[in-house]
């Protein structure tokens, strides 16, 4: 009896420490699931489920040894490496590393090279730009701007970049990176161990569920447009602790990826297909990135508000803006967007200052997969 119980301890370990990640890690099948309840509550109670099987091993471990040494002994190996690979190999934040030397210059000192694509913000007056080359790899930055804090995130398995402000309850929170749900990063803030999605910034386990943090607006746009539009922006630099990651995702953006997690495909409309999303007074709709790469310049209307996306030349650079009324059309010359009778800057900024600015919508370049997935009812 107290041979099986050995080796019941055993499995019910093996078994526990690769539940543990399974569901929140992409293995096969994974991530197809809603399985986000079970995956919590094993994390919640993990000491719990390890003391029992620990408690069973201890209780039947001498039995089983003299029963057989070579086989008791080889199965505590298996175990004691599954479970450690489990958890500082194989754990997202063992991987993914944040820095602690965020470095930022502004334009004359930036060696970041101008053709990069950036996930760009501005806040009262103060800009900054990410390279995703960076963030694809840390998956979050925490930064300040015009002495608000901020968390500038991205997950490379949909392509989607947000920045937040990191408040939860009225104080300013810190998260980690604990895993994935449905192929999107899943942090978990350091107060109620809840965890959050990176897509849509909601918490979705733990205390705090259904909470959110406060999206602010940002933009996706090659560094050069970024600078032309906003020249005294400050630009995330090299750690040189992680320039072999950063290394490792120098061709993702360009789309060039072979991986099928990180992967474009450039038929329209399949899984790893680029959009741009958008949503408008809760109505959500996905525009294909090659219908938009051959337009330039795509009219709308949501929920009978007319708008308009626009993508520079250089095919990285877009903003999608909410017109004046339905009748109003553009023309794209360099950084600035005329109607016939005014001019605008590619950021919606009128130059005649007696003139309202077109309101910026927040649109982000993202998977098919993705974007449907968080955006069920999106139209298409």
């Amino acid at each position: 009896m107290a041979k099986k119980i050995y080796y019941f301890g055993i499995l019910g370990l093996l078994l526990f420490e690769i539940a543990n990640v399974y569901f929140i890690m992409p293995m096969p099948g994974s991530q197809e699931m809603n399985s986000i309840d079970l995956a919590y509550f094993l994390y919640s109670w993990r000491w719990i489920f390890r003391l029992v099987f620990i408690l069973m091993v201890l209780f039947g471990f001498k039995t089983a040894f003299q029963k057989s040494k070579i086989f008791s002994l080889f199965f505590l190996v298996i175990a004691i490496g599954i479970g450690y690979a489990t958890n500082y190999v194989m754990a997202a934040d063992s991987m993914f590393h944040q820095t602690t030397n965020l470095k930022m210059s502004d334009a004359s000192k930036s060696k970041v090279d101008t053709s990069r694509i950036v996930i760009g913000i501005t806040y009262k007056g103060e800009s900054r730009a990410y390279p995703i080359q960076f963030l694809g790899y840390h998956h979050q930055v925490f930064d300040t701007i015009a002495q608000n804090p901020i968390l500038v995130t991205y997950c490379t398995v949909c392509r989607s970049g947000r920045v937040f402000e990191p408040i939860v309850n009225g104080k300013k929170e810190t998260f980690r990176l604990v895993g994935m749900d449905h192929f999107n990063a899943m942090f978990e803030d350091k107060t109620t161990k809840s965890w959050w999605r990176q897509a849509t910034g909601e918490a979705i386990a733990g205390t705090l569920k259904g909470q959110s943090l406060p999206e602010l607006q940002s933009n996706q746009m090659s560094l050069k447009k970024w600078l032309d539009l906003n020249p005294k922006s400050l630009i995330m630099q090299v750690d040189k602790n992680f320039k072999t990651e950063y290394d490792s995702l120098s061709n993702y953006e360009s789309g060039r990826r072979k991986g099928n997690l990180t992967r474009r495909d450039t038929l329209s409309w399949k899984d790893k297909s680029w959009i741009v999303g958008i949503t408008v007074d809760n109505q959500s709709k996905a525009y294909d990135w090659n219908h938009f790469v051959k337009k330039k310049i795509i009219y709308d209307a949501i929920n009978n508000k007319p708008i308009v996306l626009i993508l520079a030349n250089d095919n990285k650079s877009f903003i999608v803006l909410e017109r004046n009324n339905k009748e109003q059309k553009f023309t794209l010359e360099g950084n600035l967007l005329n109607d016939g009778q005014n001019s605008y800057t590619f950021l919606g900024k009128p130059t005649n200052p007696l003139i309202n600015e077109l309101k910026s919508i927040k649109a982000y370049q993202e998977y098919w997969h993705s974007w449907r997935t968080f955006h069920p009812l999106t139209l298409k």
